[in-house]
């Protein structure tokens, strides 16, 4: 028994009929009989039903039909055993109604509710995939956590996702979770579609679209044959494919073993929604993975390389300190006065290249008996006296000819076999290397040391040798005064090799001076020419229209123009694909406006994204019109620019050349004119500068100055709309609306001044003028809130939550009754300092409120990590609830509207005219609104009342 037709039944008396008929919004007919619903009874409903019968007369047959409030046709028939008193039928009639319209809206709130549900469900589902994809988690990680949002979702036990390369037929299975079939996934091993031709999975990426069903049922659909190597058989089989850009990558299934009709159309469409999702989460996983491996790479390859770097920067050192040494050495020779001066000079140079503090020198005497110290510096023996010549270690490299390096141990064998000897304090270790005259060992120089921190090396030997050797030939100058000749003809080949030396300082000085003259043009290429497209810059341009003036001037009959180039709606290329894309349309642009032009044309950049052409020696206007017409045919063409296709634009302002113009920045000027004159007409056209324009170039020139003067006057005010409660047209808040008392031109909205006031860049100074009013005005007292526009500009600077804290605190105002709103724009130019911003000034009172929501270009993903107080649902969708376009508005206002209960903020419905658009705006659960409904903005915030305009 239905239970609608069954509570209308208990009213009757027993052995009563009933037949309930209504049409739900989407079309069909929903039905709820109780008893025998048939012959007459049923020849009532569909009577009743089709609109060509009255109510029966027979007072043993009941039918009504009627349309509720919203809309929905009703019938109702019933048949009795016996007739009912008219008072009787009447109170049953009026009592059906009651009940049929009470069910019917109780029925549609819990579909509502479940659909809600769901939605929710899905959205933090995708949520969280989206986090997923952004962690750090590993891929196994991460695909066990998305198998549980999905199967949050629906029933997914058995589960699993594969990847597909369509071009070698191959698959892997990157994730596989099942209760009964026992097979691992391997995610790097490649399976041949050749090796398994019956697998379900293989079919489904070859079909390419959602398959569901028995495994019988799928394999029947997809022409597959039963392999039992492919696992268990399934009740219920549900596969989608996961595509990118059309072409077939992978798959997701889920199954039952248990149940029939586990999936159904809605399962199907959910799990393909999904699957997209997934997709895009394991690319981005990918992405990042395969980031971080180049960047340990290169992090490795740059470690390794830095490692090779600073062992040669060491070794030039080394080579460049001994360099160093040798030239000081020779030096020395021939400017010490004595040799205990030269002695004590090597000594030094020695002790620069390795530790010294114990040195000595020592000589064989004339007649070769004698071994004397000339020189000698020791902590523990600091006297040497000359002695015969012996064993000792000093002796041993005389007689070898050949450097001694020494420890303790070594030592200690010499002297056990004989071989040499120590002579005073016994060192743990010992230095020698000979001093030679042409092939004879005429001495040594030693160093050594006491301490086992001190070990020499041989390193420290060869470096000692080299440095000996250099001694030597110093020791060989001075003390042989009888080959004054050969030490001379030694001087000379020292000043031929000085003089080699300064030639190669002179050639490295003429390179540097090449270098510098290089850097020199390089600098002043790059300071008249664009560094990002090459082409000639503003400076450059300047000069040669001031040339172009001179010789038009000369000769009447030359005729020149300048067009000046914007790109169309660039900022947006800007703000939704990064400045990077922007400059690559930039430099495209630029490539294709020269391709354009003549040969002998000047195409320049002047900054941002406007660029101008000089073009020389035309015949007229014409000639200017038809390259205009050029360049934006060839700018036309569509790009691709960070994987978009792009169709750039320009707008082109174009001016003749007439004798009045004194200066090429007055042409710029004109041409710029003209070039927002053909913005004004719809973009991508030209347009030529006339009197008109001239006319109004004056003016904006008057209202610049006009504005200048203003913000040192008090032509500026802050004008307040009333923010009001739906319910019941309570005033919370208002929102601060900048107007201009102009001394002639009256009250003027920002549209006729705010461009440009952002032209001349004053229109900062505008806004903090706003500011302060708004905060002097919260310091006199009050009930509600005051929100105030804060643009992308002011937003983005580091100093803004600072200045308007001070600005706040200055004027004594409550910070927790200012609201700031900002745009979508304005959050997602700089994530880090747009959240850093928000918290700093959520610190101390001041929320946010985000205006003209839905209108820009945010991912969703990022929106719950703004601390966001309110969502201003732009007027565009609230004007469009009561329009041809009401099917669209709605579902984008319920669309943020269950955002932005799933983030816990409220809604404000902007531009409410009409009651028709408050009473949709309520039903739809947005609890507060602002428009002329309420109140025109007004000097003075409107008391916390009930705002007019509601007729309650």
């Amino acid at each position: 028994m239905d239970p609608l037709a069954g509570v209308l039944q208990r009213a009757l008396p027993s052995g009563s009929s009933v037949s309930v008929r209504w049409k739900e919004a989407g079309g069909g007919v929903v039905a709820s009989d109780c008893g025998d619903v048939r012959g007459e009874l049923r020849d009532t409903v569909e009577a009743l039903w089709g609109g060509s019968a009255a109510t029966p007369e027979d007072s043993c047959s009941v039918g009504l039909s009627w349309t509720t409030q919203d809309g929905t046709p009703v019938v109702i028939a019933a048949q009795l055993p016996e007739p009912l008193a008219p008072q009787s039928m009447d109170a049953w009639s009026s009592m059906a109604q009651r009940v049929v319209e009470s069910y019917i809206a109780s029925a549609r709130a819990h579909a509502r509710a479940e659909q809600l549900e769901k939605s929710e469900r899905l959205q933090q589902a995708l949520y969280e995939i989206a986090d997923l994809a952004g962690s750090d988690m590993e891929m196994s990680g991460m695909l066990r956590r998305i198998h549980g949002v999905v199967g949050g979702l629906m029933y997914a036990e058995n589960f699993y996702i594969v990847l597909y390369d369509d071009v070698v037929d191959s698959f892997r299975f990157l994730y596989f979770a099942d209760r009964l079939d026992t097979f691992v996934a391997q995610p790097d091993k490649e399976i041949n579609g050749e090796d398994m031709p019956n697998s379900l999975t293989l079919a489904l990426l070859h079909h390419g679209e959602p398959v569901q069903g028995s495994s019988d049922e799928v394999r029947r659909r997809l022409g597959v044959a039963f392999d039992e190597r492919h696992g268990p058989d399934s009740r219920d089989w549900l596969g989608v494919p996961m595509k990118r850009e059309d072409h077939v990558c992978g798959a997701i299934v889920v199954q039952s073993y248990d149940r029939d009709e586990t999936y159904g159309e809605e399962e199907r469409a959910l799990l393909s929604f999904v699957a997209q999702h997934i997709l895009t989460a394991l690319d981005r996983h990918q992405a990042r993975e395969e980031l971080e491996r180049r960047v340990e790479e290169r992090t490795q390859e740059l470690q390794q390389s830095n490692r090779h770097l600073q062992a040669e920067i060491v070794e030039r050192h080394r080579s460049e300190q001994l360099q160093r040494a040798l030239f000081r050495i020779a030096e020395m020779s021939m400017t010490s006065e004595t040799l205990e001066h030269f002695y004590a000079r090597v000594h030094e140079v020695v002790g620069e290249l390795l530790y010294a503090r114990n040195f000595y020198i020592a000589l064989v005497s004339e007649d070769g008996e004698w071994l004397e110290f000339p020189y000698s510096i020791d902590e523990r023996d600091p006297r040497r006296e000359t002695r015969r010549l012996s064993a000792g270690l000093t002796e041993y490299v005389l007689r070898n000819g050949n450097p001694l390096l020494a420890d303790r141990s070594q030592v200690d064998m010499l002297q056990a076999c004989g071989a040499a000897r120590s002579h005073g304090t016994l060192a743990h270790c010992w230095l020698g290397v000979p001093l030679m005259r042409e092939d004879d060992v005429v001495g040594v120089i030693a160093v050594q040391s006491y301490s086992p921190d001190v070990v020499f090396s041989p390193r420290d030997q060869e470096l000692l040798t080299f440095v000996a050797h250099h001694i030597s030939i110093g020791l060989a100058r001075k003390q042989a005064q009888d080959r004054l000749l050969a030490a001379h003809g030694e001087l000379e080949q020292r000043v031929q090799s000085r003089t080699r030396e300064l030639a190669r300082a002179n050639s490295e000085l003429m390179e540097q001076i090449g270098e510098r003259t290089r850097a020199e043009e390089k600098l002043t290429h790059q300071a008249r020419h664009d560094a990002l497209t090459g082409l000639p810059n503003r400076a450059q341009l300047l000069d040669r229209l001031g040339d172009a003036i001179s010789r038009a001037r000369k000769d009447v009959s030359r005729h020149f123009a300048v067009l000046f180039l914007d790109l169309d709606r660039f900022k947006l290329v800007n703000d939704s694909v990064g400045h990077s894309a922007g400059d690559e349309l930039l430099v495209e642009a630029g490539r294709r406006i020269v391709s354009a032009v003549r040969g002998g044309d000047s195409v320049s950049r002047l900054g941002g994204d406007e660029f101008a052409v000089l073009v020389q020696d035309i015949d007229g206007l014409s000639s200017a019109q038809e390259l205009a017409q050029r360049i934006i045919v060839a700018l036309g063409q569509p790009c691709w620019v960070a994987g978009r296709e792009v169709f750039p634009s320009a707008s082109i302002g174009i001016a003749m050349w007439q004798p009045r113009y004194q200066s090429g920045v007055e042409l710029l000027r004109d041409a710029d004119a003209a070039m927002y004159r053909a913005k004004a007409s719809g973009r991508d056209r030209w347009a030529v500068f006339d009197e008109h324009m001239r006319e109004q170039a004056g003016q904006i020139l008057d209202l610049e100055a006009d504005l200048r003067r203003a913000i040192n006057g008090e032509g500026f005010m802050a004008f307040y709309q009333p923010i009001v409660r739906l319910a019941d047209g309570r005033v919370i808040g208002h929102e601060a609306l900048l107007r201009w008392r102009h001394e002639r031109r009256g009250m003027l909205l920002p549209g006729a001044f705010i461009g440009v006031g952002e032209h001349s860049g004053l229109i900062d100074e505008v806004d903090w003028i706003l500011y302060r009013q708004v905060a002097d005005r919260l310091a006199q007292g009050g009930t509600g809130y005051v929100s105030m526009n804060v643009s992308p500009r002011h937003f983005r600077a580091g100093d803004f939550a600072d200045r308007l804290m001070r600005l706040v605190e200055s004027s004594g105002a409550d910070p927790a009754r200012l609201r700031i709103e900002i745009t979508e724009v304005a959050l997602l130019d700089d994530v880090p300092r747009a959240l850093r911003t928000l918290e700093q000034l959520r610190g101390h009172g001041i929320l946010a409120q985000l205006d003209d929501f839905g209108t820009g270009y945010s991912a969703l993903s990022y929106l719950h990590r703004f601390p966001i107080e309110c969502l201003k649902i732009d007027q565009s969708f609230v004007a469009g609830l009561t329009g041809a376009s009401r099917p669209e508005s709605v579902a984008v206002v319920r669309a943020i509207q269950a955002l932005a209960g799933t983030l816990g903020i409220h809604t404000i419905g902007e531009g409410v005219e009409t009651e028709a658009q408050r009473t949709a705006l309520r039903e739809l659960g947005c609890a507060h609104g602002q428009g002329y409904l309420f109140g025109h903005p007004a000097e003075s915030p409107t008391a916390n009342a009930v705002a007019s305009g509601l007729g309650m």
